[in-house]
């Protein structure tokens, strides 16, 4: 199998021959269509001014062709008798018909230049034909000629023609060795990513990756290390997840078969059995409070959940959440007061934001002492309504304001086992609201009380 550092050299040097390639094509294309017509013009004028020579001094045609000539010039020169004669270095291609030979000696001129027939990867500037040139007729001592002319190429080019061909040659020497380099100085960072991958899938996240460069590549190396970073957390929470899921159910579980077991001796009278009974039961409950908020945020948690909205009045809803709750209310006497607009309307799931509502207050209920108030408020503001939840318990200490829609938290472990709290409430509370594309705020302070606001998007 090839190697990527392979395909990215074979990469820059088939696209170099391409270019290379190409550029030529477009080069000989400009030539014809621009290049040519020019050469020819300016020969023509070389030819005219030759003619204008000899016509003035005849005597010295000859002499002024050789040195024309040698000034880098190819020339031919047909007189009437049909003989010819090069000045210079002759044409390798005598292709020249001699109905043109007799046309420019009758006086007509020949642009055998720009009347060159085209070819897609040949200029024509370098055929040492006869028919390349151009022609006029010249006029000497009462005698005419034909006279053709065109540049001579050797003489032009001899000299650059090994220079060209050995800095060519140097070029492509010197050109491979950073061509190397710079394929490896490409590929290298995408190995080093690639050993990287295979180390995550190992289960090794803490991996370094050089992310200095500022290109592609090193946007992709800080993505790679981000998203190691949050696979570290995300599996770190998953087995933290799994070990208080094992946890919770675990001690509720070797309560129930504590009581069980004792339930069973001879020497328990009544009074203990329904004790022991009682807390079986409760536990129970406990259990079975904990599998149905695991299966709520296990629905919540997948990808493609998309909660069904629907417009309702907020009012009725929050009555009804503390409705649920009106025993522990009674029990603990905990007044409520409600400050909610009658036609208020609030946009999103109605199950799930009543499941909201609910935790807010179970929470709030269970965590205030015995004769304090709780205050529910709702307005509508910045196109959102917005939910305020206060209690006047003994607040949250600030310490512990970070973790508390982590999963399984509690501040006061002991004490929220006996109220029978999960610690998924906030956490099923946050979910819920995210997923609505709201947000929620929390301000507490001790001995004052804790708020907890919620501010759910209206229907765009």
């Amino acid at each position: 199998m090839r190697s990527l550092y392979f395909r990215v050299l074979i990469v820059i040097v088939y696209s170099i021959a391409i270019s290379c390639f190409l550029g030529y094509y477009v080069a000989t294309a400009y030539y014809h269509w621009s290049q040519k017509p020019q050469s020819d013009t300016k020969l023509m004028s070389a030819a005219e001014q030759l003619r204008d020579y000899i016509r003035q001094y005849p005597e010295g045609m000859g002499d002024y062709l050789q040195s024309s000539a040698r000034l880098g010039y190819q020339i031919y020169i047909y007189d009437e008798s049909g003989n010819g004669i090069y000045f210079g270095r002759p044409f390798s291609k005598a292709d020249l018909e001699e109905a043109v030979k007799k046309r420019v000696l009758s006086g007509g001129s020949y642009h055998g230049v720009a009347e060159y027939p085209n070819k897609a990867f040949e200029t024509g500037y370098f055929d040492n034909a006869l028919s390349n040139t151009v022609g006029v007729s010249v006029l000497a001592n009462a005698e005419r000629y034909a006279l053709f002319l065109r540049h001579d190429s050797r003489v032009h080019f001899d000299e650059l023609r090994m220079f060209f061909l050995i800095m060519f040659i140097l070029t492509v020497l010197f050109s491979f060795p950073y061509f190397l380099i710079s394929a490896r100085y490409l590929v290298q960072p995408i190995v080093r990513l690639t050993e990287a991958t295979k180390k995550v899938a190992q289960g090794q996240y803490n991996i370094q990756i050089p992310v200095k460069r500022k290109d592609e590549i090193g946007q992709l190396a800080r993505h790679f290390r981000a998203m190691s970073t949050e696979l570290e957390r995300s599996d770190r929470s998953k087995k933290e997840f799994v070990a208080n899921v094992s946890h919770e159910i675990q001690s509720p579980l070797a309560s129930i078969q504590g009581y069980a077991d004792s339930l069973i001796r001879e020497d328990i009278d009544s009074e203990q059995t329904r004790h022991y009974a009682s807390i079986i039961g409760q536990e129970t409950r406990h259990l079975a409070a904990l599998s149905r908020q695991l299966l709520l945020l296990s629905t919540l948690d997948h990808s493609g959940y998309s909660p069904g909205k629907q417009s309702f009045l907020l009012q009725p809803q929050l009555r009804q959440a503390i409705q649920l709750l009106e025993w522990q209310l009674t029990e603990k006497e905990i007044a409520v007061r409600v400050a909610v607009p009658m036609k208020l309307r609030i946009y999103g799931d109605e199950v799930l934001l009543m499941q909201v509502w609910t935790n807010l207050l179970s929470n709030a209920v269970k965590h205030i002492p015995g004769g304090r108030s709780i205050h529910v408020s709702a307005v509508q503001a910045d196109g959102a309504c917005v939910v305020t939840v206060h209690d006047t318990g003994d607040g949250i200490p600030v310490e512990q304001l970070p973790y508390i829609y982590d999963r399984f938290y509690r501040g006061d472990s002991a004490r929220d086992r006996r109220s029978g709290s999960t610690g998924l409430g906030l956490s099923i509370v946050q979910k819920i609201v995210l997923l609505h594309g709201g947000t929620i705020e929390v301000d507490s302070r001790l001995g004052e009380g804790t708020a907890f606001k919620v501010r759910i998007p209206d229907e765009e």
